[in-house]
């Protein structure tokens, strides 16, 4: 059995794995906040796995003329692996929505981080977390004027009980609304917030819908915003 020296490059392989902690963490901290299926610690995973792999192609890799030379087959099968994690993101919502899309592409983009950390590309590790951070931050504030100037909202403060926000959405449903998003925001942890956006409606179709959330059992108040 051929002896590869990774005792020799101890400190280049935890300068390499470390600095992907830290990157892939902090795209992971944004899936977290909002959280998304797959989070911090999904994304850490990821990372340090393609780091792991390109660290091991590289120094397990033929020598030509004293220098390691990677194989790139390790590296492929790696971005092929991590499409089928990406696809238990996704779900498809009643709605005919699809959920889950950019955490499955964040997760592909953290795979790719682990590969070029792994292999000492710092540069290009830390320019395309950068980046990514930006598109993720500066898209979230579009999205959420869009929401905003374009679709209406109810906002419903209740107590935490089960399958309450599927309730919401069930009469809004009924009424043949059709329904964007809804985020869940807690306050304590007794209390929360739930908060729908959908196709515009007349503010008095409003009214009447939100007198019928107001009778469900837990909820607090019921804020329709046209």
């Amino acid at each position: 059995m051929q002896d590869f020296p990774f005792n020799l490059y101890l400190g280049t392989i935890t300068l390499r794995l470390l600095t992907t902690v830290v990157l892939t963490g902090v795209i992971g901290w944004d899936r977290e906040r909002f959280r998304k299926p797959a989070g911090l610690r999904t994304h850490i995973l990821v990372g340090l796995g393609s780091a792991l792999a390109m660290l091991i192609s590289t120094l397990t890799g033929p020598v030509v003329n004293g220098v390691y030379q990677m194989d790139p087959r390790i590296a492929q099968n790696v971005l092929t692996g991590i499409g089928f994690l990406g696809a238990g993101t996704i779900l498809h919502l009643k709605e005919g929505l699809v959920s889950g899309l950019t955490t499955a592409a964040t997760l592909w983009v953290a795979a790719v981080i682990g590969l070029a950390a792994g292999c000492g590309f710092y540069s290009g590790a830390l320019l395309t977390t950068v980046l990514v951070m930006l598109v993720l931050y500066l898209m979230n504030l579009l999205e959420d004027s869009l929401v905003d100037s374009l679709y209406h909202n109810m906002t419903v403060h209740a107590k935490i009980t089960g399958h309450l926000t599927e309730t919401v959405k069930e009469i809004l449903r009924d009424d043949n609304i059709k329904i964007i998003r809804a985020e869940t925001q807690v306050v304590s942890p007794s209390e929360k917030y739930i908060v729908i956006h959908f196709k515009p409606i007349p503010a008095a179709w409003g009214k009447s819908i939100s007198r019928k959330v107001e009778k469900i059992p837990g909820v607090k108040e019921v804020l329709f915003n046209s």
